[in-house]
């Protein structure tokens, strides 16, 4: 397996940009823009499409039921034709805080509503004339003075990624994504994930190899990783207590099914009780490290051995780094890979 490496810009503007192409000139393969209620994932991604040459131009991931599958299609169109045929359309269901206090869409049916807008997205990008009959998704609309329409612009190649966390989502994965984008995943614990993938893929006809497997990380070298593990653990409170309702966050779920069930659970009592700070202290440090390159070249070098054992082939690296010494980190980093990549 040959380890790949995606940068998230550091900055939704001009400097973030020249941060990227200075990016992919060191050997960054890809770059991955999420989305959540600041900026949108589409056009810091035009932008670059037009400033940078090879690089591979991710969302990482945009909202189901923020826009509707027509105008994702037309979006990834116009990414493809803009990048030449660069872009990857990640997708996710996000959660109910955000979509229904955002965007104002009931959060319901996550996995259909995710099968319904791949399928959606695909029949428009492969030039089909669009007419669909689902649970989420009608087209065109009963009783209605729509009609059946083609895309006379279609490109018959869009890859589309998938943001999944829980059983239901990874089969679906691996039925239909090309990709899969990891969050909250620990490589000792990659059989919770990928498990279900592999079983969606051969379900399918296909096999797991068919999926590209990303999985997400910060990057941070240091001398003592020990506190910086107890820092990076100390900032999944915020995850676990608030990304998403009192009742439905995946995160948890997902950080449960790798054996931290009763560590999660306090740590979200904490922070529902309003204690933030002993909230912060009760995340196992464990999952500041496992989820992260953390230390010197050694410290790094193993955990870049892990993933590539497990089968990841994309990490989508955050640099925690000064402006100054972010480039440097990168190709220090990108060198680590290599050597990987070589044994």
């Amino acid at each position: 397996m040959t380890l790949r490496i995606g940068i998230y810009p550091p900055s939704v503007d001009r400097a973030g940009a020249d941060h990227v192409r200075e990016a992919e000139r060191l050997g960054v393969d890809s770059v991955w823009v999420p989305e959540a209620w600041m900026y949108d994932a589409l056009t810091p991604l035009a932008y670059l499409a037009a400033v940078t040459e090879r690089v591979r131009l991710a969302t990482g991931v945009v909202q189901l039921g923020a826009r509707s599958p027509a105008m994702l299609a037309m979006s990834g169109l116009a990414m493809q034709k803009l990048s030449d045929g660069r872009f990857i359309l990640g997708v996710g269901t996000s959660g109910p805080q955000v979509m229904e206090g955002w965007h104002g869409v009931r959060f319901d049916r996550p996995v259909t509503r995710t099968r319904e807008t791949i399928e959606i997205v695909r029949s428009v990008v492969a030039g089909e004339r669009v007419a669909y009959d689902g649970v989420v998704h009608q087209l065109p609309l009963a009783e209605s003075q729509g009609r059946s329409l083609r895309s006379p612009v279609a490109e018959g190649e869009l890859p589309i990624y998938v943001a999944s966390m829980g059983p239901a989502n990874l089969r679906l994965t691996g039925e239909l994504a090309d990709g899969w984008i990891a969050t909250a995943f620990l490589p000792e614990s990659a059989d919770v994930f990928l498990d279900p993938i592999r079983d969606g893929a051969e379900s399918a006809g296909r096999s797991l190899d068919d999926v590209e497997l990303t999985a997400a990380v910060t990057l941070e070298f240091c001398h003592d990783p020990e506190p910086v593990g107890r820092r990076h653990a100390d900032g999944y409170a915020f995850t676990i207590g608030a990304m998403g309702s009192p009742t439905t966050n995946f995160y948890n779920l997902a950080f449960a099914r790798q054996e931290f069930g009763e560590a999660i659970e306090l740590v979200h009592r904490l922070w529902q009780d309003g204690d933030r700070e002993a909230a912060a202290a009760a995340v196992p440090i464990e999952i500041g490290f496992g989820t992260n390159l953390i230390g010197g070249d050694a410290e790094v070098t193993e955990r870049l051995r892990l993933y590539r054992d497990v089968g990841i082939e994309t990490l989508r690296v955050q640099v925690n780094a000064q402006d100054a010494d972010r480039l440097d980190h990168i190709a220090r980093l990108l060198d680590l890979v290599a050597a990987v990549n070589a044994e």
